[in-house]
């Protein structure tokens, strides 16, 4: 089973940009389906970005779509999150996740509840 860290979040302002990495070890994300999810105090958790090579696939939810973009490097194994833009509403732990099951994100969206590996999680703070 791939073992996730997320890394690179923090305090930022509203407008500001942070970019956050999922670094995987114990299994190499080629083939994998990786989602970004978030969650806000006292909210359900979010599914807001997901990417399958294999699929060919890529997803934005629309509340982040245009200013946030997924990205990866293989020779890495990591996998990032641009955020610019930043609202005091992104304010969220993210939890980077991944799954072998590539067909499991989709264009039109993926359910993170489903994914077998999870990272702890990296806190995002929008504020002045």
């Amino acid at each position: 089973q791939v073992q996730l860290v997320e890394s690179g979040g923090g305090l930022v302002q509203p407008g500001g940009s942070l970019r956050l990495s999922c670094a995987a070890s114990g299994s190499t994300l080629d083939y994998y389906a990786i989602g970004w999810v978030r969650q806000a105090p006292g909210k359900e958790r979010e599914g807001i970005s997901c990417i399958s090579e294999r699929a060919g696939a890529t997803y934005y939810a629309d509340s982040v779509k245009g200013r946030f973009t997924i990205s990866r490097d293989n020779a890495k194994n990591t996998v990032y999150l641009q955020m610019n833009s930043l609202k005091p509403e992104d304010t969220a732990v993210y939890f980077c996740a991944a799954d072998p099951r590539y067909y499991y994100c989709s264009d039109y969206g993926f359910s993170g509840a489903n994914f077998g590996s999870w990272g702890r999680g990296t806190q995002v703070t929008v504020s002045s």
